[in-house]
């Protein structure tokens, strides 16, 4: 019997410095990728500062590639989030959600008031339906829970700090505030700091920073960031983009952004029948989803009172 024996080549890519041509397996360290492109890689910031000059061009050019796809990309849910007790998402809209001070979680009024019928009946303590401390009797006592969750890097209690000391007249300290939460990843510190820089308040206006606020914060889901992407493209003339961001706002529930798409549509404007009706589609079964029969009688009670 005669054996044939399968041979197969291993090809080995080797990656090179792109300035002086060192391969990988030559080096102690492995080379390291240009952090905007990702299309090169250098072994020492020496040869990534000598091949600038001959990068540069192509690399701008795929880093704004890079920024668009991440930019455009639909988020899967809002800044917001879901409600930690009923994991349904939350309304974007206002006053149908509480925030805890004593944990920085964002709770629905349909849960919230269950709780409080429960407690009621019961004759129990009003406690945090989340992390089941006992309610603040006090402002200052809720005022020292918040500086707590601060002094631990809170980026939500950062953020609610930030909104008081603007409402004070205090821009130095808001800002500070929200910067801080905007470096930890919090969406609407980013948007309130686009505000702040929109308007010059504290700061100095500058659409630079205007519109690098409004992208993280879009980025994260805030579709009123989005909205204002939107608008801002359209007013440097680029329809497109615009028409990309309200899109992706509808998509999440945003009521402005669908509107503004309605308008388009009837006027001709840039956005098929198709895309129009996807995204119509897309609005209802968002605002659908924040809906519920506890979340419902907690919006009749509201507004009853």
């Amino acid at each position: 019997m005669d054996f044939v024996m399968s041979t197969y080549s291993v090809v080995e890519e080797i990656m090179c410095c792109a300035a002086c041509g060192a391969a990988e397996a030559d080096q102690i360290k492995k080379l390291k990728k240009c952090t905007a492109c990702y299309l090169v890689k250098y072994c020492s910031v020496k040869c990534q500062k000598e091949h600038r000059p001959k990068h540069k061009r192509e690399c701008k050019k795929r880093a704004a590639e890079l920024r668009d796809e991440l930019l455009f990309k639909q988020p899967e849910s809002t800044h917001l989030g879901d409600c930690p007790i009923c994991c349904l998402p939350l309304p974007i809209k206002g006053k149908k959600s509480n925030m805890m001070a004593c944990c920085s979680k964002t709770i629905c009024n349909g849960c919230d008031r269950a709780n409080q019928m429960r407690e009621f009946e019961g004759k129990l303590l009003r406690k945090c339906l989340f992390c089941r401390t006992a309610t603040p009797k006090s402002k200052e006592e809720a005022d020292r829970i918040q500086m707590k969750r601060i002094e631990v890097n809170d980026p939500v209690a950062m953020r609610l700090m930030g909104g008081k000391r603007d409402g004070e007249g205090d821009y130095d300290g808001a800002i500070e505030y929200w910067t801080k939460a905007a470096g930890l990843g919090d969406a609407a510190a980013h948007y309130n700091l686009s505000l702040m820089y929109h308007e010059g308040k504290g700061v100095g206006k500058d659409k630079k920073k205007e519109l690098h606020h409004l992208e993280e914060a879009a980025i994260a889901g805030h579709t009123f960031a989005r909205h204002n992407l939107g608008c801002l493209e359209a007013g440097n003339g680029r329809a497109d983009r615009a028409m990309k961001h309200w899109v992706i706002a509808a998509n999440l529930g945003d009521d402005g952004s669908l509107e503004i798409l309605k308008d388009a549509f009837g006027n001709g404007l840039l956005i098929s029948k198709e895309d129009f009706a996807a995204a119509l589609r897309a609005h209802q079964a968002a605002v659908d989803a924040t809906k519920s029969p506890q979340r419902e009688a907690a919006e009749l009670a509201r507004e009853e009172l």
